[in-house]
């Protein structure tokens, strides 16, 4: 898909007046999420049960129930078939845990209408299969006790309930004779206020599918709003609302809810400042379970994403599609576990940080932190240098010292040209990214590029 190129400084006023928090309460409500920078999305449902697959064609996940055209009638017969026997909740969120998540958003309703929670409003979820175990409580506690954020995905569309508004341009045998779209909405906020009241404190709300026409914006400052009323210092996503510019996640001109964007499957190409905003992505080519998909990102592909979004001021919801028996694929798992073991070692140079002071580092990219009257630079080398000798545009701070995060070696440096060099040599390299840190007094003033 050809992306959506717009200069950050257009961004940022286009999305002031919606995605810039103004007061302090708003201020303190989103602080934990921007010190977390890293969660872990969770697509899961009865489209694990096909596992991508129907009738010949494998090029199916969370949307196949669409995308294979099945019936109502057929894709229901899947609630027998989920049994997630081998589900253990408190395995997930540990490895999102070691992985260096902070958060976990999961599907409590996708598209197809099917609830992983145990709802008084609907049949449709995970009490009536064989498991008929409350999966969302089972995470929300485990996540409490891991000290994690429970965050919800939930789906605006709707392809079961009777009265949600439009079907499918494929389903001629479902008649919309008596479907009222104002009771779908009503059956919606009943379960939010389930999702928000029985499960202890929810970090985020992170809404889908509102690009329906039967969707608008007055409907999306409303549901905004109860939300809201619900857990006063819930996150919530652009997607409540309309006006969201395709792939790139962004909120368009104009006063639409929302408390950040979600650019999806890319990166903006520059950091975006003033504005919140998380990147979600797959580790291969699909949300939910495909167990044909064999095409993984890298660990190091995934690493160096990581630290590009944080270097831009954003977050990283990455995404694990667990099989119907509860257990995430095998690559996944080892891509979390490398990912952790790079968090282990380098993880205080993407919690807690700020958008890179500098607008071009050929050689891998900045994040920064403030730290007490002193600045923080840490400098992400994804490609080592020649002469093992970084090059750093200069600035109007002194710097106090600058060491290799792993081994804490002291490194030499000099100011040359109006650049700062420093000296790599001796140091162990790491080959997903090494990283250097630079302790300077002051807040980060001029910035030459390079």
């Amino acid at each position: 898909m050809k992306r959506l190129i717009i200069p950050a400084l257009l961004i940022y006023l286009l999305l002031l007046p919606s995605c810039v928090n103004t007061n302090d309460g708003e201020q303190d409500r989103m602080d934990w999420w921007r010190d977390a920078r890293f969660g872990m999305f969770i697509h899961w449902g009865l489209y694990a049960v096909p596992a991508g697959e129907w009738e010949g064609t494998t090029n199916h996940a969370e949307w196949i129930r669409t995308t294979a055209q099945i019936p109502l009638e057929t894709y229901n017969e899947f609630v027998e078939r989920f049994n997630p026997v081998d589900f253990d909740a408190g395995k997930w969120v540990s490895m999102a845990r070691n992985a260096g998540m902070k958060y976990i958003v999961i599907t409590s309703k996708h598209h197809d209408g099917f609830c992983l929670f145990d709802s008084e409003y609907t049949d449709f979820d995970i009490m009536s299969t064989p498991f008929k175990r409350d999966i969302l409580k089972e995470l929300s506690d485990e996540c409490r006790q891991q000290g994690l954020k429970m965050c919800w995905y939930h789906s605006i569309m709707d392809w079961h309930h009777p009265d949600y508004l439009p079907r499918r341009g494929w389903e001629k045998d479902r008649s919309t004779e008596g479907a009222d779209f104002d009771q779908y909405v009503s059956y919606m906020k009943k379960q939010l206020a389930e999702l928000t009241s029985d499960y202890g404190k929810i970090g985020v709300l992170w809404f889908d599918g509102e690009w329906e026409d039967t969707w608008t914006h007055e409907r999306g400052v409303d549901l905004y709003d109860y939300v809201r009323s619900l857990q006063d210092d819930i996150i919530i996503n652009n997607r409540v609302d309309k006006g969201r510019q395709g792939m790139a996640g962004l909120t368009k001109e104009g006063e639409y809810r929302g408390d950040f964007g979600t650019p999806e499957q890319e990166i903006p190409d520059t950091g975006l400042p003033g504005v919140d905003w998380e990147t979600c992505m797959t580790m291969n080519n699909h949300w939910g379970y495909n167990k044909y998909d064999d095409n993984w990102k890298s660990s190091q592909d995934l690493i160096r994403k990581l630290v590009d979004i944080a270097s831009k001021g954003g977050n990283f919801l990455l995404n694990v599609g667990p099989r119907a028996d509860g257990t995430f694929p095998r690559e996944s798992i080892e891509r979390l576990e490398d990912i952790g073991k790079w968090m282990d070692i380098y993880g205080e140079s993407i919690y807690g940080t700020q958008a890179s002071p500098f607008s071009d580092l050929g050689w891998g990219r900045c994040t920064q932190k403030a730290k007490k009257k002193n600045t923080r630079l840490f400098l992400h080398v994804f490609h080592w240098p020649e002469n093992d000798t970084l090059v750093l545009p200069g600035f109007d701070n002194r710097i106090k010292k600058a060491w290799a995060m792993k081994g804490m070696k002291k490194l030499d440096y000099e100011e040359s040209e109006n650049n700062i060099i420093i000296d790599l040599s001796g140091i162990e390299s790491d080959e997903n990214c090494t990283v250097i840190t630079l302790e300077v007094k002051g807040k980060i003033n001029t910035v030459k590029d390079l």
